[in-house]
């Protein structure tokens, strides 16, 4: 769309069953924001939505780990994630909660216009149950093996290592994350959204339309998932927590979260517009309007294929016109992880870091996953820092307003005639918005984040080019000139920092003295179009620094914080294998005695493809060579087990592991390091000995 009337701008909505942490600044919140303030700034009509996701699956969960209700946590983390992303400068126009009356309505009456509609299908299926905590198990309470990559720890609905959406039936030996049993089937009635049907729709609109304007990646994962063809997709689920299913029969059933939720930003704009007398519907419903969603990668599919047929299937929607994902961000060279507390957390950086937020801010958008994913370190934040935040950008401003002091009191002076050096450096300066706001439009915010330091790289070249504090002594009507000009580049600094950074915006824009003037309406047009930025005359503010160097204890504190946290997560795993667990209940002898326990030796071995803890052995056991799938390739390679003696449940009931049919089982036990260890005999015997 070339020229939109106005922008919703929507940022995913994070769960509340934890705090915000650099992974989803980077991902998501930041380009987002970046984005939405350049739109301000260019005058453009923009509503910037969010709000916390308060009904996912991750919620009862974290609840049950904790001990407290649902209610609580919600409560408690949409506080800290709020408060947060204020603190950060996250400049949504409204952040919601799904939790809010108005959230329930708007998802409710959207269910209800579907159903009405036919644009439903209703199944009895076949889900996952756990018989011993007495309920269905939705698909982040089930974790398994994944059928397409072998991924072993692949929740019901999607594996987080390949991207595959599945059913949580097709699981490779599930296991209910609440007991830790393997589940059973049990039938329940299910409404689901038939996206199979909708799938011409989507070949044209993204395989034909987006072609040539998604991101690579984005375009990649959607057209992987329609080639693959699609199915129906379930809204509802067997839940206690979340919006009750609003039709007959859907009672003790909420919708599925990932229908729930990006009708989110359609209630959080329905407050906003409200409290703002707006009308929402513009921008939710007008043709003239532009739609973009920030996500993360592994959103795609929710807001590329589900959503947008949700809101074709209603038909009085837009379509997003772009959906810039971004890759994942990783911790000095490790996945971040929130249940191991690999991260850096939002809140702790705001308390360790007071008025540094526009450092991560910049460290984040330079060293963004767009295309691929990449690496925090500390060091980069502090070379960041250190090598381009002070060394160019507060150089440049602290010279400008040290020396426009010391020689002229801090009064723009009055130039006289330009060189040809001061009028190519100012008109170098005009084309820098359009420079950087080519690549903020393209979502490329890491180009534009460098575009911006070359602004202040040009300020800086022409101080060292011109040398005014030489000239001072020769030439002061020339230094009247050349700080004219410095002053000019550093009021278009002020402008075009403010969507990467903002509290050095104002901070710049103080020491400019704009902030309660007429100057302090500069906006991005302006420093492209105007001559003059800050006139002579105007007297700045004090100077002050707009960085400080980190230092090396800093960085090292960090460090030894998450070294710590490595440690913690090491002893935890090792405690977890030391572990004693308790004594089973009671058995007869008579149970003992059916079971056909037999020392046999392994001839062969081979891992089994694509898993990592499946080898496939050929066992002697007396009676006869079979074949035993086993779980033990994380702890023995195939060729040092070759001749190993072994234990072997021999009559246990054959079953199929990866499409090979298993007979038997070979007895280990755990070593204090987290590996496994044979039960195995004393001195060798012979194979098909009885252990009784």
């Amino acid at each position: 769309m070339s020229s939109p009337k106005r922008y919703t701008i929507t940022a995913a909505l994070p769960y509340t069953n934890g705090p915000i942490h650099i992974g989803h600044l980077a991902g998501v919140y930041v380009p987002a924001d970046i984005y939405a303030r350049y739109l301000r700034l260019t005058g453009n009509d923009v509503a910037y939505i969010c709000g916390s996701d308060e009904h996912g699956v991750a919620i009862p969960m974290k609840a049950k780990k904790e001990g407290v209700s649902p209610q609580e946590i919600i409560d408690k983390y949409h506080g800290i994630i709020k408060q947060s992303f204020k603190d950060f400068g996250i400049s949504f126009d409204n952040y919601s909660r799904t939790s809010a009356q108005i959230h329930h309505e708007t998802a409710s009456e959207f269910f209800k216009d579907l159903y009405n509609k036919g644009e439903f299908i209703e199944e009895v299926t076949e889900q996952l149950y756990d018989e011993q905590a007495n309920q269905f198990l939705a698909d982040r309470f089930v974790i398994g093996t994944c059928p397409k990559c072998g991924y072993e720890e692949s929740y019901g609905d999607q594996c987080e290592n390949c991207g595959t959406s599945h059913n949580a039936t097709d699981l490779i030996n599930p296991k209910s994350a609440i007991t830790g049993n393997t589940p059973t089937v049990k039938q329940t009635k299910h409404w689901f959204l038939p996206l199979d049907k909708h799938e011409a729709f989507l070949k044209e609109w993204i395989l034909q339309g987006h072609k040539d304007n998604w991101k690579a990646n984005v375009y990649g994962q959607c057209k992987s998932w329609i080639d693959d063809g699609l199915k129906p997709r379930a809204v509802t689920r067997d839940l206690d927590w979340g919006i009750p299913v609003p039709v007959e029969g859907g009672e003790g059933k909420v919708l599925y979260v990932w229908f729930d939720a990006p009708v989110g930003y359609i209630s959080a704009t329905k407050e906003w517009a409200e409290r703002e007398g707006k009308n929402w519907e513009d921008y939710w419903k007008k043709n003239d309007t532009k739609l973009v969603h920030f996500i993360g990668k592994d959103n795609i599919v929710f807001h590329c294929i589900i959503f947008p047929s949700m809101l074709k299937a209603h038909g009085d929607y837009i379509l997003p016109d772009n959906v810039p994902a971004n890759e994942f961000l990783n911790l000095e060279g490790n996945k971040l992880s929130t249940s191991k507390n690999w991260a850096v957390w939002l809140h702790e950086y705001l308390e360790e870091f007071p008025d540094q937020q526009d450092v991560l801010r910049y460290t984040l958008t330079a060293n963004a996953p767009e295309n691929k994913d990449n690496d925090f370190t500390w060091k980069d934040f502090q070379a960041r820092n250190n090598n381009e935040l002070v060394a160019i950008f507060g150089n440049f401003i602290n010279r400008v307003a040290v020396l426009t002091h010391k020689y002229f009191d801090g009064v723009v002076p009055e130039p006289n005639e330009l060189s040809d050096h001061d009028e190519d450096t100012l008109a170098s300066l005009k084309d820098f918005p359009g420079i950087i706001g080519k690549s903020i439009e393209r979502y490329r915010f890491r180009e534009a984040s460098q575009e911006l330091m070359n602004l202040a790289r040009l300020g800086n070249k022409y101080l060292a080019d011109e040398e005014p504090w030489k000239k001072i002594k020769t030439d002061p009507e020339r230094v009247k000139t050349i700080m004219y000009v410095a002053l000019q580049i550093a009021a278009g600094l002020a402008v075009a920092s403010e969507p990467f950074l903002p509290f050095t915006s104002n901070k710049l824009k103080n020491i400019l003295n704009v902030t309660s003037t007429t100057l302090s309406d500069l906006s991005w047009n302006d420093v492209a179009e105007k001559n003059i930025l800050i006139p002579s005359d105007h007297k700045i503010g004090k100077s002050e620094l707009l960085f400080s160097k980190i230092d090396d204890k800093v960085i090292t504190a960090q460090l030894e914080k998450l070294e710590a946290t490595k440690l913690a997560n090491a002893s935890t795993s090792l405690a977890q294998v030391n572990k004693v667990e308790p004594q089973k209940e009671t058995i007869e002898f008579e149970d003992f005695t059916k079971m056909d326990i037999r020392v046999g030796t392994i001839l062969e071995a081979e891992k089994v493809a694509k898993t990592k803890k499946l080898l496939q052995l050929k066992v002697d056991v007396g009676i006869d060579v079979r074949t035993i799938v086993s779980g033990i390739a994380e702890s023995f390679s195939p060729e040092e087990i070759i001749g190993q003696q072994v234990t072997v449940l021999t009559n246990l009931a054959p079953r199929k592991i990866r499409g090979v049919e298993s007979q038997g089982m070979i007895l280990m036990t755990d070593t204090p390091d987290g590996k496994l260890a044979f039960v195995e005999p004393e001195r060798k015997v012979a194979n098909g000995q009885q252990i009784s």
